[in-house]
C-alpha cells in the first residue's frame, strides 16, 4: 500500500482553484482509475502519464491505482494536471519521497516521451497557488518567465519529467537537448480555435505597426473625439463615407493610450494566457491590447463562451484596451446587443450547466459605420442612390440602448481634394497627442485617489453629481436637453463624464460651460458654438 499527494490548479474563467492530486496504490489487479470530475482531456492523462513515466526510465506500478482530484465537486479540465498525476503516482510507488511533493504545485502537460509541454493559463494558475499560500511551483521551462511574474513564489522550470524526478530525489539532473531552430512544437495547439488572427487580435502591440496620427488627413473633429476617448476611456462612434479615415483613426487609438500599470498588466496577461494568445517572448503585456473582429463574428466570439470550457471573447481580449467594430451595422443584432451588459458592468458572466464563468471586460469600444448601404448619404450630398426606407433600416441596425451607452458620436467628413493634396504642416503626431492624454489621465488619477475607479468613464453617475460637480450653471444646456428628451438620464451622466475629461485635457480644475458644451456637442453631434479642439490642438 502506498499513498502520496501533491497539488495542481484548475481554471474557472481567469480564476484558479487549487486541486489536491492524491494517488493510492493497493494490492490487486493492475488498473488505473481517475476520479474527481475530470473532462475528456484529463481522463486521457492516464495514457500520457503511463507512457511518460516509462519513457523517462521509471517503472510503472503493477497494482490497483486510484488517483483522486479534490475537491471532487469542482469540474477539472485540461492537460495541466499531467505532471502532478505522474509525481503523485511515483510518490505512492516510493520512487519519490511523498513528503517532498506535499507542498508543491505542479502545472504542465506531459508528452509520451516525457517532455513537459506548456499549457494555457500559467499566470492565473500561479496567482491562485500564491493566494492559497503555496510558495513553490513547477512549470514548463518555456513558461517560467510568465510564472515568475507572481511575487513571493519560487518557480522551477523543467524540460522533462526525467529532470523533475532528478531534482526531487537529489540526483544529478540530466541535460535535455534543445529543440532545433524552426517552429516550436511545444507551443503548438496553445492558441484557442476562433481567437488570435481570426478576431484581429494584437496583444499589446497595435502601436508597433508604424501607425501615426499624423497620417490622418483633416478630420479635426474626429481627431479631437479620439483624443477625448483615450483620455477618459469613453466609447466612440465614427460615422462617415468609405475612405474618410474611420479605420485609420481607430487603429491609431491604442498608440495614444498610456502604458498599463502593474495591476492592469497582470489582468490583461491573465486573460491572454487563458486564451493562449501571449506574444512569444513577452510574458507580461504592458500596453493596451487591440481587438478588431470581423463583422461575421458570432455572439460567442464577441462575449465569450463556445462548446465545452468557456473561452474569453473579444470583449475580454480587449480588456484595458480597444475593441474596434468596423462596419458595425453588418454585425448581427444579437451580437451587438449582447455588448450592453459588459459595457455597463466591466465584466461578462457566462453561465454553463457545470457552473458560472466570469471574465473581465473593461474595454474602450469604437464603432464605425457608413451612413447608408452605398455610403454616400449626407445632408450636403445628393449622390446617394439608397431609398429612404433602406437608409432607415440600415441605421436602425444599431439599437437605441446600445448607442445610448456610447459617449462620443462624431461624423467623419469626406476628405476634400484640397486637404489631400495640400503641402502644409501635417496633423499632430501620435507622440504629441499621447503626452496630452497621459497628462489628463494623471490629473484624473490624482482626483480619484482612494476610490476604486481609474478613469472618468468608470465613475458612477451618483458619485459624479454629488462629489465632482461642474461649475455653477455649466450644466444648464445639458439639463435642458434632458427635459426636451434629447438626452436620457444615462446620457446626462455621460456628458458630465466627458466634460470632466475635456477639463482634464484643458487643465481646468473642474468643467466650465465651454467644457460641457464641447462634451454635449461630441455626444449629440449638434454644433454648440465651441471649437472642436482642445488645448494645444486649438
Amino acid at each position: 500500500m502506498g499513498f502520496a499527494r501533491t497539488c495542481a490548479v484548475t481554471l474557472v474563467g481567469v480564476e484558479g482553484v487549487v486541486v489536491e492530486v492524491q494517488a493510492d496504490l493497493e494490492p490487486g489487479v493492475a488498473a488505473f482509475t481517475l476520479v474527481g470530475l475530470p473532462d475528456k482531456s484529463l481522463t486521457e492523462s492516464r495514457d500520457r502519464v503511463r507512457a511518460a513515466v516509462v519513457n523517462s526510465g521509471g517503472e510503472w506500478p503493477q497494482k490497483k491505482l486510484t488517483v483522486g482530484l479534490s475537491p471532487a465537486s469542482v469540474p477539472k479540465a485540461g492537460s495541466g494536471f499531467d505532471i502532478a498525476v505522474a509525481c503523485a503516482v511515483l510518490g505512492a510507488a516510493e520512487r519519490i519521497d511523498p513528503r517532498v511533493l506535499a507542498d508543491l504545485v505542479m502545472i504542465g502537460e506531459l508528452g509520451l516521451d516525457g517532455r513537459v509541454r506548456p499549457v494555457r493559463g500559467i499566470l492565473p494558475a500561479v496567482l491562485a497557488a500564491a493566494d492559497a499560500g503555496y510558495e513553490q511551483v513547477v512549470v514548463p521551462e518555456c513558461s517560467a518567465a510568465e510564472a515568475s511574474l507572481v511575487p513571493g513564489v519560487s518557480v522551477l522550470g523543467i524540460r522533462s519529467l526525467r529532470q523533475l524526478i532528478a531534482v526531487l530525489t537529489d540526483e544529478p539532473v540530466p541535460e535535455e537537448t534543445e529543440e532545433p531552430p524552426g517552429p516550436e512544437p511545444l507551443l503548438a495547439g496553445l492558441r484557442a480555435p476562433g481567437t488570435g488572427a481570426d478576431i484581429g487580435m494584437h496583444a499589446g502591440g497595435a502601436q508597433d505597426h508604424g501607425h501615426d496620427l499624423a497620417d490622418v488627413v483633416g478630420q479635426r473633429s474626429a481627431r479631437t473625439a479620439v483624443e477625448v476617448a483615450a483620455a477618459g476611456g469613453h466609447h466612440l462612434f465614427l460615422e462617415g463615407p468609405p475612405g474618410a479615415g474611420k479605420t485609420m483613426l481607430a487603429e491609431r487609438l491604442p498608440s495614444i493610450l498610456p502604458p498599463l500599470d502593474r495591476q492592469a498588466s497582470l489582468e490583461v496577461t491573465a486573460v491572454h494566457s487563458v486564451a493562449g494568445l501571449l506574444p512569444p517572448g513577452k510574458p507580461l503585456i504592458d500596453t493596451a491590447p487591440y481587438c478588431a473582429p470581423h463583422h461575421s463574428a458570432t455572439m460567442q466570439a464577441l462575449v465569450g463562451g463556445g462548446p465545452g470550457t468557456a473561452r474569453p471573447g473579444a470583449v475580454s481580449l480587449s480588456h484595458r484596451g480597444v475593441l474596434f467594430l468596423d462596419e458595425t451595422p453588418e454585425f448581427s443584432s444579437r451580437a451587438l446587443d449582447a455588448l450592453r451588459q459588459p459595457l455597463e458592468a466591466g465584466h461578462v458572466v457566462i453561465a454553463r450547466s457545470a457552473g458560472v464563468v466570469r471574465f473581465p471586460a473593461r474595454f474602450l469600444m469604437v464603432l464605425a459605420a457608413n451612413p447608408c448601404p452605398c455610403g454616400r448619404f449626407s445632408q450636403t450630398n445628393d449622390r446617394c442612390d439608397c431609398p429612404p426606407s433602406a437608409i432607415r433600416r440600415y441605421q436602425a441596425r444599431l439599437s437605441g440602448p446600445l448607442l445610448d451607452r456610447v459617449d462620443l458620436r462624431v461624423e467623419v467628413d469626406r476628405v476634400t481634394r484640397t486637404e489631400l493634396t495640400a503641402a502644409g504642416v501635417p496633423g499632430e503626431t501620435t507622440a504629441t497627442v499621447a503626452d496630452r492624454v497621459r497628462a489628463a489621465r494623471d490629473r484624473a488619477a490624482t482626483r480619484l485617489t482612494g476610490t476604486p475607479w481609474r478613469s472618468n468613464s468608470e465613475i458612477p453617475g451618483r458619485e459624479l453629481r454629488s462629489r465632482w460637480r461642474a461649475a455653477p450653471g455649466a450644466m444648464d444646456d445639458a439639463e435642458r436637453s434632458l427635459e426636451r428628451g434629447v438626452l436620457t438620464a444615462r446620457g446626462l451622466d455621460r456628458v458630465l463624464r466627458v466634460a470632466w475629461t475635456v477639463a482634464d485635457l484643458a487643465g481646468h480644475d473642474r468643467p466650465d460651460a465651454t467644457d460641457v458644451a464641447l462634451a454635449l456637442q461630441l455626444r449629440t453631434g449638434v454644433p454648440r458654438g465651441v471649437p472642436m479642439a482642445i488645448g494645444a490642438a486649438v
